[in-house]
Parts: C-alpha cells; sequence; structure tokens
C-alpha cells in the first residue's frame, strides 16, 4: 500500500515495541491519551481530548475495564482535568473499545454522548433472552458460510449497552456539527466498518479524527454482521472514496499513530480491497462450489488461517462474505446452493 507521512513518531515507536504510548499535548488544547485493551491485539485505543471552555470535549473513550478506566481519568488529569469535567463525548463507533466507558463516564461526568442514530439504535437495553437470540443468528450465520461445527461455537461481540432507561444524548448525522467553542468539527458518516460509524473533521484546522474507517498500517475489518449492514464492503468502499475529498491534513486514527495523506491512505485502502476481490473471484474461478468457508482457507492472510485462533476466523470468513457480495453485485460470482452458501463464476452472454 502507499505509504503515508507518519505524524504521531512517538506512538509509532511505542507501537513497535509493544508499549503504551504516553499522553502527549498534539496541538494547543488538544490531547492524545492512549486507553488500554486488555487482552487484544490492538493493545490500546487513541482517546482525543479536546479543550472546552468550561472543561472537555472527548473522541471515543475506550474500554469497559478498570484498568481502562484508570488510564482514562490519569490521562485526563494530565491535561490539567478531572474526569468530572468532561461535557461531551462524540462516540466513532459502537465497538466496546470505543463506547465501552461511556456509560460510567455519563455517570460520573454527566457528560452528553453523540453518536449515530444507526450504531446507537444496536445498543438498546436486551434482554438474556434477545442475546440468546442473537448468539443463535451469528451461529447460524457462520453455519451459512460452511463454518465447521467447532467454529460455530463461540462468544458473540458483547456491547456495553444504554440500561433500561438510557439513551443517546445527541444523534448525530453526515454533516452534522458538534457545535463545541473553539473547534469547527463535523460528523462525517463513513458506514462500512459499522453500520454508523462516524469519522469528525475540522475543516479550519485540517483536522480529521478518523476512528477505525482509516488506520495508517492496517486495514479496519469489514465483515458481514447479523443484524448490521447487509453489504457493508459496498458501502465500505462508497466511504472510501468520499473520504478521498477530506481536508488533506493531519489524520488521528483510533489505533496506531497519527499520520498525513487522507488521499492517498483511502486510494491504498480502495486498491487493497480490488486486490483482494481479484484474489478472491480467482479461487471461485478454480474451485467452484466453494463456500465462504473454503475461499477463506485459500486465500492469503496475515497469518496461515489454520493457526488463527477460532474468533480469528470468524472474523475472517465474514470479511470474505463481504467480498463475495460485493463480486456477486458486480456480477463477477453468482450462489450455485444453499446451505451453506456455495459460490462459481457468473456465466456472461458475450455482446454480439
Amino acid at each position: 500500500m502507499t505509504a503515508v507521512e507518519v505524524v504521531g513518531v512517538v506512538q509509532q515507536e511505542a507501537w513497535r515495541r509493544g508499549e503504551l504510548p504516553p499522553v502527549e499535548q498534539v496541538r494547543p488544547g488538544l490531547w492524545l491519551i492512549p486507553v488500554p485493551m486488555p487482552n487484544n491485539p490492538l493493545r490500546y485505543v487513541l482517546v482525543y481530548a479536546l479543550a472546552l471552555p468550561d472543561g472537555l470535549a472527548l473522541i471515543d473513550v475506550g474500554w469497559d475495564s478498570e484498568q481502562s478506566w484508570q488510564a482514562l481519568v490519569d490521562g485526563i488529569r494530565q491535561t490539567g482535568h478531572d474526569i468530572t469535567e468532561v461535557r461531551f463525548a462524540a462516540i466513532t463507533h459502537l465497538h466496546p473499545d470505543h463506547f465501552g466507558l461511556a456509560p460510567r463516564l455519563r455517570e460520573v461526568s454527566g457528560a452528553a454522548l453523540a453518536m449515530h442514530a444507526a450504531d446507537a439504535s444496536l445498543l438498546g437495553h436486551h434482554t438474556a433472552t434477545d442475546r440468546e437470540g442473537y448468539a443463535a443468528s451469528w451461529a447460524r450465520q457462520l453455519a451459512r458460510l460452511g463454518a465447521p461445527d467447532e467454529v460455530r461455537s463461540g462468544e458473540v461481540m458483547e456491547l456495553v449497552r444504554f440500561g433500561p432507561r438510557e439513551s443517546l444524548d445527541v444523534v448525530l448525522d453526515d454533516g452534522t456539527p458538534l457545535d463545541l467553542p473553539g473547534w469547527d468539527l463535523r460528523a462525517v458518516w463513513t458506514p462500512g466498518h459499522t453500520p454508523g460509524h462516524l469519522c469528525f473533521v475540522d475543516d479550519t484546522h485540517e483536522l480529521v479524527f478518523s476512528g477505525d474507517h482509516m488506520l495508517p498500517r492496517i486495514s479496519p475489518n469489514i465483515s458481514t454482521i447479523p443484524g448490521e449492514l447487509p453489504n457493508p464492503l459496498h458501502r465500505y468502499l462508497l466511504s472510501l472514496h468520499a473520504t478521498v475529498g477530506l481536508p488533506d491534513g493531519e489524520v488521528f486514527p483510533a489505533h496506531e499513530y497519527r499520520f498525513r495523506g487522507v488521499a492517498s491512505r483511502a486510494q491504498a485502502l480502495l486498491g487493497h480491497h480490488e486486490e483482494r476481490l481479484d484474489e478472491i473471484a480467482d479461487v471461485v474461478a478454480r474451485h467452484p462450489g466453494s463456500t465462504a468457508w473454503e475461499v477463506s482457507t485459500r486465500i492469503s492472510w496475515s497469518r496461515p488461517f489454520e493457526t488463527m485462533a477460532p474468533r480469528l476466523r470468524r472474523l475472517a470468513v465474514r470479511e470474505t462474505d463481504a467480498h463475495l457480495l460485493v463480486l456477486a453485485d458486480r456480477g463477477v460470482v453468482t450462489g450455485c446452493g444453499t446451505d451453506p452458501d456455495r459460490w462459481a463464476t457468473a456465466v456472461t452472454t458475450p455482446v454480439r
């Protein structure tokens, strides 16, 4: 992929060493606070604190654990503020490393929580019966993709949810201004990684808070998740095309390190997915009647597929499924069987 200009050198060096980077003031009134993610290969999420006349606003809040909470509290203290002075938290998306501490933060500080409605709707209060039904839908999907029994039975991503009488304070849509004094931030809807993923853009200062939509080194996981986007990679590719037109300033991602090169990074990610689509189309052509699981075992990954933990293989097969759906939309592959779903190269009629 095309290289980006690394701005967060301190974060990059810490990432390479496998360490937590320090809290850092990266602009006047703007701090980077790394919040650890226990037992997760991503290690930490980067929370950004923005100075307000009467306190702080945060972009994302971190994983729901005591270690993460203490890191957030200590990091905010290093900005010269107290956790009780957080007035507002803009959440890029619903995943636990971004939203996890939001209920606790609101309880302690009274901070208003803002996110896109498409993600907030998935964080409503669920009963035990609801959770059982959700887990069953994940298992059924994996069966449809051809995953073996030992892979189907596993954890469902547990989301931190709103309580029975809790809800979002501010609903953000594409283009909604955040109305934070001293900042020119607006929400940019970038669905794909989740249905309601948001980036936050400050046009005046040329800042892009990219969440998981755009990272400097790795490609975010784009998977078919039951109850979420029916064709997530299609939406993600459209979001990347739109991202090309964002201010070409500094990018503040949720993981790894800060960088410059919005357009080049978006183009590189588009190129990556086109290469992946070509690879999957070639496998289907050579092995007609393959399931998504079988395709996943025959394409390249950052590590051998058979050595992946079951959780990672579940992510991998759902990511393959997302690519197959795009290929089907383009008329490159077609379904040729169900229970489980199977794929073959589409037969095209020559133009006369």
